[in-house]
């Protein structure tokens, strides 16, 4: 199975994806302030998720996982 073939991983970068086009819709100070945390965290649910995917063993997949998870 592909990592593309993971709905959760699909889903993941559509999320990072409506967070960046929310952001650059925003002024300055929100982008500076939240904004970027917020893209930032979007970004790297998919990134964990890719991460884990890759990885050999199933704890370190699962450890990958819950890092996905704490940026949700």
């Amino acid at each position: 199975m592909r990592l593309e073939d993971v709905r959760v991983y699909d889903m993941a970068m559509d999320l990072g994806e409506r967070a960046w086009k929310i952001v650059t819709a925003w002024d300055y100070f929100a982008k500076d302030t939240v904004g970027k945390q917020w893209v930032r965290a979007a970004d790297s649910i998919a990134a964990n998720i890719s991460e884990g995917y890759g990885r050999f063993f199933y704890k370190e997949n699962r450890q990958y996982g819950y890092y996905a998870r704490g940026s949700l």
